[in-house]
Parts: C-alpha cells; structure tokens; sequence
C-alpha cells in the first residue's frame, strides 16, 4: 500500500483506514476487469502481475493506453468525473488488485486533504504520461517511438547496457502504434546499424546516446 504511487509520504495512520476500506480482487490471465462505457463502483491500485488499459475501435483494432504494474492506479477517472468506465482493462498475467469503493475513498478526500494532494500529484503524472504518448504517436515515427520506449525502460530498471521487455513484442506494437511487422523490421534496422542487440526479451543497448538523441531529434 504504501508504495503505491498515489500513497508514498501519507501518514500510517491514513494508510490503516485506506488499508480497512480496500478490497482484495484476483484475476486470471486475460481476465477483463472492467469495460469501456461499464459503471463504475471504485477504482483499483496493481498489487501484483500486470494489468493494460485499453480502447477498441468499431473494427475490433485495438490501442493500448498503458501498461501497468505493482503501485500504480487504474480506472480513477469515473471517482472524480462521471460514472463510467472511459476505457477496458484486462489482466495480462495472473494478477491482484486492491479496489477502492468510491464512496468510502471520498469521504477520506474529504477529511484527508493531503491524501487530494497526492490524488492530484499522481494523476499530473498520469495526464504528463499521456500527453507524451499523443506527441510520440502523432509527431514521432516508428523509430524514435521504440527508441523513447527503450530509454523509459532504460530509466525504470535503472540500466544503461540492456533492458527487458515487461510485454510480449506483438504488444509493444500495439503500445507504440504499429504492427508486428513494422516494429520486427525497425528492430531489424536498429540491430544492423549497431544501436541495439535483441536476445529475446533482452534487448542490449549498444548505442545508448544515439538512441537518445533519435528520441531528442528535432521534428522536420
């Protein structure tokens, strides 16, 4: 509980009654938790496995929005604004999260002001997040897409040789907008020109500053 993104730094005493209010769900892998345009009761913080939120267009294509591991919150937009679910999530491995009933997580914004402050920290880092996926999706092309995701990777597991995957590479593409094909091609053209070296979820960083620098290169 406390470390989850949205709880560091709170005072045990506040962690205890979020700790009473939290329900413990399990979920299979592959098993939805909720659905876009679904009601929503609460909202759910990963305590174990991985969990994507998700968007599906009429066509059955589908977009992922994030990939989210132990601490990090999702399906909180609906306690704060309307009463669905804006998007779907489903577990991509066996996985635990603790539910927050709205009603209850509330009433201890209301008596908790500094659990608000943390509730808005965590999602300016959210809004902060999505904003540089819309710039990277609209403005970026598929290179510099999976050069920005290596280096998040890179900062995340605190490494500058290798990284690993935390996805399978069919979703990565979807994550990054592209098909299988296209981003099996870029690894392709990023492993002969000596940027990186791909062992199966491992991927060597063998040019970490010019990866860098794709990520950084100005826009044409």
């Amino acid at each position: 509980m406390a470390e989850s993104i949205l709880f560091k730094g709170l005072a045990e005493p506040l962690l205890r009654r979020l700790t009473d209010i939290a329900v413990e769900k399990r979920f299979r892998r592959g098993e939805t938790i909720f659905i876009e345009g679904s009601v929503s009761g609460g909202f759910y913080v990963v305590a174990e496995g991985q969990v994507k939120v998700f968007k599906m267009a009429p066509d059955g294509r589908e977009q992922i929005l994030y990939i989210l591991g132990p601490g990090e919150p999702f399906g909180l937009v609906p306690v704060f604004h309307g009463q669905h679910f804006p998007a779907s999530a489903v577990s991509m491995s066996a996985a635990s999260a603790l539910f927050f009933p709205k009603r209850e997580f509330v009433e201890l914004l209301a008596a908790h002001p500094d659990l608000s402050l943390s509730i808005m920290a965590a999602l300016a880092r959210r809004l902060r997040r999505f904003a540089a996926k819309i710039e990277s999706l609209s403005l970026k092309d598929v290179p510099e897409r999976l050069a920005a995701h290596l280096i998040y990777l890179a900062e995340q597991q605190g490494r500058t040789d290798h990284v690993l995957l935390d996805i399978p590479k069919k979703q990565l593409a979807n994550l990054l907008g592209a098909s299988a094909e296209t981003l099996s091609r870029i690894f392709a053209e990023m492993s002969a020109a000596g940027l990186i070296r791909v062992d199966g979820r491992r991927i060597h960083l063998l040019n970490h500053g010019e990866l860098q620098a794709k990520v950084n290169r100005p826009l044409a």
